[in-house]
């Protein structure tokens, strides 16, 4: 099971409905509405995972860059 320490580690990419992809801790993507979180890939052991999977999704053109 997941402790709080470690879910607020925890990072994820979110496409926005804008098709831009930005990373958001657990607790970060728990508060947003469901309308505004198109689609997600993680959760990332560390932030910059995240931003490595984000970097690949662009170059892949599933998400706009910022």
């Amino acid at each position: 099971m997941k402790n709080a320490e470690h879910a607020e580690s925890s990072w994820y990419v979110v496409k926005a409905e804008d098709e831009q992809c930005q990373l958001l801790t657990q607790s970060q993507l728990d508060s947003l509405a469901n309308a505004e979180k198109a689609e997600s890939w993680g959760p990332f052991e560390d932030q910059a995972h995240a931003i490595a999977k984000r970097v690949g999704l662009i170059r892949a053109g599933k998400c706009k860059p910022a």
